[in-house]
């Protein structure tokens, strides 16, 4: 095991479409039962994170009106937390496609595996380690992983980089932050000049706090290890100094059914925008992600 293009970047050449390439992303599923995003260029198509089934992925992609693709060259794993690695061994089997993650979300996978169905972990064996913070490519597109806080053994966000009509003048960008429990500075600036962003929502704290679940989780969910609440995501949006506003599209994803609900998370996201300078103004489009309706596709 191993990922050879992990150590260096190795030169990304444009598809027949030339310079015109650009990305396609369907949001399958963004929740706590179950992630799955995917992005395709004209070259190359990816899966991040795989936490809904094959039945269940094929149903999505019908909502979309669209069947299940033929091809999937890779699928990427934020963690090893269920709601993004239940189906990880399944889909690369069904696509005989390999799965990159860390090393130590891999053990924790297969710890997972091992307490489960034997079924899950036979012939996962089309495995590449990534380490957060080297760059490494599949295809056309450029990906970089990076660190995150969040009760996992080695969790990652993802920026994916492809050549197209990026709205600041290189290459468009695309960026999947979610399950951690603050923001440090390393993901602000990794956020940057972003064309496409999904960043976690994931709950409300008055709700949160009100709410059904024992004191303990509570306080997991609140932790600098836990979830972004729309507090925290409203006062990043809101400041000019570290959020750029330059994405075309700003997803809020991985609502907590029971702890927020997609007016709460939208109404706080809208008034933090509209509080920007007018210099600064965010003018792309604000979506929530469901964990039970696709959303998409975007094209850039």
């Amino acid at each position: 095991m191993g990922c050879p293009e992990a150590s260096g970047l190795p030169e990304v050449t444009a598809g027949a479409g030339g310079p015109g390439i650009s990305f396609r992303i369907s949001i399958l599923a963004s929740g706590s039962t179950g992630n799955a995003t995917l992005l395709e260029t004209d070259r190359t198509t990816l899966l991040i994170d795989a936490g809904i089934g094959k039945k269940e992925t094929q149903r999505r992609f019908e909502a979309l009106g669209r069947g299940l693709p033929e091809r999937v060259d890779a699928i990427l794993c934020t963690h090893e937390h269920s709601d993004h690695s239940s189906a990880l061994a399944q889909l690369s089997r069904e696509w005989d496609c390999p799965t990159y993650l860390t090393e130590l979300t891999q053990r924790e996978v297969l710890k997972m595996y091992a307490d489960g169905s034997e079924k899950k972990a036979k012939r996962w064996e089309r495995v590449e380690y990534i380490r957060a913070g080297e760059p490494f490519a599949i295809g056309d597109i450029e990906i970089d992983p990076f660190a995150i806080p969040h009760d996992a053994a080695d969790p990652v966000g993802y920026c994916f980089r492809a050549n197209g009509a990026s709205l600041t003048g290189g290459q468009v960008k695309v960026a999947i932050v979610t399950d951690l429990g603050y923001m440090p500075e390393l993901v602000k600036y990794r956020l940057r000049e972003t064309d496409f962003l999904i960043l976690e929502s994931n709950h409300d704290l008055d709700m949160l706090k009100l709410g059904p679940y024992p004191w303990y989780i509570k306080q997991r969910i609140m932790s600098r290890t836990g979830h972004l609440s729309n507090n925290v995501v409203s006062e990043f949006l809101a400041d000019a100094d570290v959020f750029d506003g330059q994405a075309q599209h700003l997803v809020l994803a991985h609502l907590s059914e029971e702890n927020n609900n997609p007016y709460v998370a939208r109404l706080s996201a809208e008034q933090a925008l509209a509080s920007r300078p007018s210099e600064y103004a965010f003018r792309g489009s604000l979506h929530v992600a469901s964990q039970h309706t696709p959303l998409g596709p975007f094209e850039l």
